[in-house]
């Protein structure tokens, strides 16, 4: 219970204080308003880095779904070379400080000119965070039966049409809940977008950096709500889709 409390404290005093009716944030709350959620939608500063925030979570899903499905499947099922390597890998986002990967990557995507724009930080939020997506999948394949698929080719299904008919629609549950937690990981990636784009198209944790680091105001409590309401949203989608019992699995 204690630590239930500690967990939700945070979150109860933004709450609060994006709905206080004075100009600077307090707990509680000096009176209660809505007047900085209605001054979020009117920043188009902050709309636009939110825009580009939702840009780099669907790059960093599109990309993530095909490979993450493919090798969380290939680990579940099959004897993969350099398998120890690539668990390794799996270990990568607890191990390897993530200013260490966001300084590669930028030397990376440096060295090819294309830093500073958008779909890179899609792309590398899709290298870091991919073990989460591959262990979402891994948890659905290895609860398939092997002898569906048999069952599939003795019927006479060639490897793409098992693969189609069975095993794709066995792991889908997995890939639903590794899809939805990389869209999040990516929308609320904040260091990974501060090293790799320039001011004029930060994301929209970057622009809440840039704004605090000058005087912190109610409305940046309100789109801290925003963005848990986003978060529980795709915890809600999750639990109505397949289930928690499968993300847990996954972890």
């Amino acid at each position: 219970m204690i630590a239930l409390f500690m967990l939700s404290a945070p979150t109860v005093v933004v709450l609060g204080a994006s709905f206080t009716s004075g100009n600077i944030i307090t707990f509680p709350p000096d009176g209660l308003s809505l007047k900085w959620y209605a001054a979020i939608l009117q920043a188009t500063d902050l709309r636009d880095a939110f825009l580009r925030s939702l840009y780099v979570s669907a790059v960093c899903t599109i990309v993530s779904i095909p490979v993450g499905t493919l090798a969380g499947i290939a680990l579940a099922k099959y004897a993969v070379r350099f398998e120890k390597a690539v668990q390794v890998y799996l270990l990568l986002p607890f191990t390897i400080p993530l200013i260490g990967s966001g300084i590669g990557l930028m030397l990376v995507f440096g060295n090819a000119g294309v830093l500073g724009q958008l779909w890179p930080v899609g792309v590398a939020c899709s290298v870091i965070n991919l073990p989460f997506m591959i262990w979402a999948v891994t948890a659905s394949a290895s609860s398939l039966d092997p002898d569906l698929e048999l069952a599939a080719a003795n019927c006479g299904a060639g490897p793409v049409q098992t693969f189609l008919s069975v095993t794709l629609p066995a792991v889908t549950p997995g890939i639903i809940t590794g899809s939805l937690l990389m869209f999040i990981l990516a929308l609320n990636e904040f260091l990974v977008s501060l090293l790799l784009v320039d001011a004029r198209i930060v994301t929209l944790p970057v622009q809440i950096y840039n704004s605090i680091r000058s005087i912190i105001t109610p409305d940046l409590a309100a789109i801290s709500v925003v963005f848990i309401a986003c978060a529980a949203a795709a915890i809600f989608l999750l639990d109505r889709l397949v289930g928690l019992d499968i993300f847990l699995k996954s972890k």
